[in-house]
């Protein structure tokens, strides 16, 4: 499997729209990211679901993830549009399978369906949402990952969990996009990718990580009769600004030893300055 590359656009959630002060240019400022991505060698954008800043919420604004999916998808013609994880509990899971098969359609076929647990508890709180200890999230995160599952590949599916059901949904359009689930959870996670997913997002740019957990994902494959090759292993990096090409391309080297073979950059301050986007889009995507 060869390596691509994909790139956040500026959302809002890392405070990286704050030195715009209309929402509509912040919209805009993030959608010309997504534009000079469509228009390179760049195989994505990606965006965060959160509603709430970090590292500490603020009144500054944060697109939400899954309208901006859908606008960017109309903003662009060629580049994949994914989410870098969708929040399990800020959707019910079939709403989240008929809102992906939707989008989908909307982008040509373009979509890369993102989807983790969730993890940031003052959001939810916030928001209304019920805060609960792991156990039941990552068990309520399993059966959501086999609704939406259900959801696109079967006619008027049943599931009846502890946590969440459905009786018979239609979804039609019924599409099923490319599906990629993110964290490390070992025992939980990624064995749901080694059933479910076509991608993982795992060990956070950090070469050690990511081998150890893409070893424990092999495990999981081989005991499922899962072809491991045919499964996207993605890592994020949180560009230095201060890095040269060089010194990027070393850090992408290692985390391909170490077993990825799709990397998802963060740019602090693209929203203001495309020079390292484009940089990186000419000097070194090609070379790989």
């Amino acid at each position: 499997m060869s390596v691509r590359f994909g790139v956040f656009v500026p959302q809002g959630w890392k405070m990286d729209l704050v030195e715009i002060a209309d929402p509509v240019d912040q919209y805009e400022a993030m959608t010309a990211v997504a534009r000079v991505a469509d228009a390179g060698p760049w195989d994505s954008i990606w965006l965060y679901d959160h509603f709430h800043t970090v590292p500490e919420p603020t009144d500054n604004a944060v697109f939400e993830c899954w309208t901006a999916t859908s606008t960017l998808a109309r903003d662009t013609s060629r580049v994949n549009i994914g989410q870098m994880v969708g929040c399990n509990g800020y959707r019910q899971p079939s709403l989240y399978a008929k809102i992906a098969s939707t989008v989908d359609v909307a982008s040509h076929g373009r979509l890369y369906a993102g989807l983790g647990a969730g993890w940031y508890e003052h959001e939810w709180k916030a928001y209304g949402y019920e805060w609960t200890d792991i156990p039941p999230r990552m068990a309520a995160f399993r059966e959501a990952v086999e609704i939406i599952d259900k959801m696109w590949n079967e006619d008027r599916p049943v599931y009846h969990g502890k946590y969440h059901r459905i009786d018979g949904p239609i979804n039609q359009p019924r599409r099923r996009p490319s599906f990629w689930l993110g964290g490390g959870g070992e025992k939980v996670t990624l064995k749901l990718v080694a059933q479910y997913a076509d991608a993982c997002n795992v060990g956070g740019g950090n070469p050690e990580l990511v081998a150890h957990k893409l070893g424990v994902l092999r495990q999981h494959c081989e005991k499922l009769d899962r072809d491991y090759d045919r499964i996207i292993k993605s890592t994020t990096i949180e560009l230095d600004l201060s890095w040269s090409t060089a010194q990027v391309r070393e850090r992408v080297d290692k985390v391909l030893a170490a077993g990825a073979n799709y990397v998802l950059f963060y740019i602090p301050r693209v929203a203001y300055d495309h020079e390292p986007l484009l940089r990186l889009a000419e000097e070194l995507v090609p070379a790989y």
